[in-house]
């Protein structure tokens, strides 16, 4: 199970707003630091006005919660903190609880690449109250990102039709964290490599790559600039033709192939980055038929979102790949999924939960409340419906389920439909009892869902 989590140094138990720590000593000094609760993440509304999510950042979470400690830095930087009135924020001995602090926390989740809906857990936090509310941030932050980023891949794989789509976006993501974990999550979402050479380093995913238009500019003509190339990488010649006129380029791509035939080399390629790009792609592939390099590939790219591909694939654009870069990694239109934590139950001393319920004017903000699992149903190899459910309170044979958002939205299961709870141990007190999961093994549970 390769994450990028991973390679970064320390436990990382400061990846936390103030409130975490402020709320977890309120806890501490009134006793109540070790009282059961059930916290759940889930998100509110389907990204991009879309009809599904790919949960994904499972495999971030994992690493996060082996390694959850207080480093002797991170408790030195804490003792320093201030109240409004200038003194200690936390108290050394709340400190000291902290360097002591080992997790006993029980936690279920959906596993990543599996489709899920707004309102369902894909977390399911079960343990000490402090302990349950101190991981709370960085669980949001490594779910929210990667699932809205694997989302939008998954779109994006969706529009293109089986075409390979390679994720461009290095330059532009929200730095190297940003950069490493949407080749991840993109790869999971369906696309077929990266140009980003630290994530296939790290992750294993595939490198992709072409070269720039200041390669072409480098030389006194499109021609040279293409032979050279030809020369230093006979076996990897994708021509990016559109620096001057794309079809001229096209031409020079072509002669710069006949010369690589004649040594025994393949063109692989051109790319389109500009322009038309149905016009010019349809116009291309005539050019390369015509001079025999049927199997050379039209890479384009340019900005491109899923709505873009839905619409050059219905012009009849002859692009084989898609290069898809700032539209994909920074999550365009959409920055944020919205996850939320929230509190649903507690322990009470007679050993009975008290269930929790958050209240809102709005519909979508109301909580579901209790020990909650995810039950989907199946035809065949087909889901057919979800039922968030209380594992406190067994399920009848046949269940009617009806929409938190929209009560007159109902549905009937019979009592032998086939269903999987979605829900699976994570943690068990503290401890991982999750099997490895390969990257491959990920990304193929989301392409079959």
């Amino acid at each position: 199970m390769k994450t990028a989590f991973e390679n970064r140094p320390g436990a990382q138990a400061l990846l936390t707003d103030l409130y975490q720590l402020t709320m977890a000593y309120g806890y501490w000094k009134t006793g109540r630091a070790d009282q059961e609760a059930v916290f759940h993440l889930q998100f509110r509304k389907q990204p991009f006005r879309g009809g599904f999510t790919l949960a994904c950042g499972l495999s971030d979470c994992i690493q996060y919660l082996r390694g959850f400690k207080f480093e002797r830095s991170d408790l030195d930087y804490l003792g320093q903190l201030k109240g409004n009135d200038g003194r200690r924020l936390f108290d050394p001995a709340f400190l000291k609880y902290l360097s002591r602090l080992k997790l006993r926390l029980d936690v279920e989740a959906i596993p990543e690449g599996t489709v899920v809906f707004p309102q369902e857990p894909l977390l399911r936090v079960r343990g000490p109250l402090l302990q349950a509310q101190l991981v709370e941030t960085a669980l949001l932050n490594l779910v929210n990102f990667q699932s809205l980023i694997a989302t939008k891949a998954a779109r994006v794989c969706l529009a293109a039709q089986g075409d390979p789509v390679v994720e461009f976006g290095l330059r532009r993501a929200q730095g190297i964290d940003g950069a490493l974990t949407a080749s991840r999550s993109a790869y999971i979402g369906g696309c077929a490599g990266t140009s980003n050479v630290l994530a296939g380093k790290i992750l294993g995913i595939p490198v992709k790559g072409t070269h720039a238009h200041s390669w072409v500019m480098a030389f006194e003509n499109e021609l040279d600039a293409f032979n050279a190339y030809a020369d230093a990488l006979p076996n990897n010649c994708i021509f990016l033709v559109d620096t001057y006129e794309s079809l001229q380029g096209v031409r020079r791509a072509v002669e710069a192939g006949k010369r690589l035939r004649k040594r025994g080399y393949k063109l692989g390629g051109i790319r389109l980055d500009s322009g038309d790009l149905a016009y010019l792609s349809i116009e291309a592939r005539k050019m390369l038929d015509k001079a025999g390099f049927k199997d050379a590939v039209i890479v384009g790219s340019n900005d491109l979102n899923e709505h873009l591909i839905a619409s050059l694939k219905q012009q009849g654009a002859a692009i084989n790949v898609w290069g898809v870069g700032t539209m994909l990694v920074t999550a365009y239109d959409q920055p944020a999924l919205g996850g939320v934590y929230k509190l649903s139950a507690i322990r009470k001393a007679d050993g009975t939960w008290d269930h929790k319920v958050k209240l809102s004017e709005q519909t979508v903000k109301v909580t579901n409340p209790g020990v909650l699992q995810v039950r989907r149903f199946r035809e065949g190899k087909e889901f057919i419906g979800d039922a968030i459910y209380d594992e406190t309170r067994p399920l009848p044979g046949s269940i009617t389920v009806v929409d938190p958002i929209d009560a007159t939205r109902r549905k009937h299961f019979a009592a032998k439909t086939k269903y999987e709870d979605l829900l699976v141990p994570v943690l068990r007190h503290g401890k991982v009892v999750y099997g490895s999961t390969s990257l491959d093994s990920i990304r193929e549970r989301a392409k079959s869902s």
